[in-house]
């Protein structure tokens, strides 16, 4: 699927989050990437064979 040169990583490896932007839209929350991975605004995921990636984002701790 993709085309870059180096080749972005695929929907599969650890670092999937880091290809190429194919398609953004802020205002509906989601993002495709050019691995095929839909990734959505609270940071969870679909890859391209219907595997469900729960959301991941760190969690802020309140300072004492």
């Amino acid at each position: 699927m993709c085309q870059h040169q180096p080749p972005c990583p695929s929907a599969d490896s650890t670092d999937r989050e880091a290809a190429h932007l194919v398609a953004h839209h802020p205002e509906q929350g989601w993002s495709l990437l050019c691995n095929g991975v839909l990734l959505f605004e609270d940071t969870g995921e679909l890859l391209p064979d219907g595997q469900v990636i729960a959301p991941h984002r760190a969690r802020a701790t309140a300072a004492a």
